[in-house]
């Protein structure tokens, strides 16, 4: 199900609680609404739709990625960077890395620690923000 964006910086700004099976559901309606907004937005965190849960999906290309309680355990290569989002008007600077290294589930709830690097390695550190509360 397709679900409105959210744009209440106080439910924005909380942080999410962790995700279990019985969240799957919600996962669907993250990644429905990704897709719904996919010519203007490339990754979206669970509390975007207005529920405080740990779960993100990402966009690269083809490529879909739905992730439940991920975790950042390592970052390397810092760059500074200028980010937009969908729940906030305007660009915003902030730090990055080029390579991380995610702990997360997947929709099997199958734990994953993989890396990644480049464009998707920055967009799921701005989902993991908001997953902590933290607005750009």
């Amino acid at each position: 199900m397709v679900r409105t964006i959210c744009k209440d910086r106080f439910l924005l700004s909380r942080k999410a609680e962790k995700a279990d099976k019985s969240d799957l559901p919600l996962g669907a309606d993250l990644m429905d609404t990704l897709n719904a907004n996919a010519a203007r937005c490339i990754g979206m965190a669970c509390n975007m739709i207005g529920v405080p849960k740990a779960i993100i999906a990402v966009a690269v290309g083809p490529m879909r990625l739905l992730m439940f309680n991920p975790v950042i355990v390592d970052k390397k290569k810092p760059f500074e960077a200028e980010e937009g989002c969908l729940s906030l008007d305007g660009l915003r600077k902030c730090t990055r890395y080029s390579e991380i290294t995610v702990e997360y589930r997947d929709r099997d709830f199958v734990p994953h620690r993989d890396k990644y690097t480049g464009w998707t390695a920055q967009i799921i550190q701005h989902e993991c923000d908001h997953l902590n509360g933290i607005l750009i």
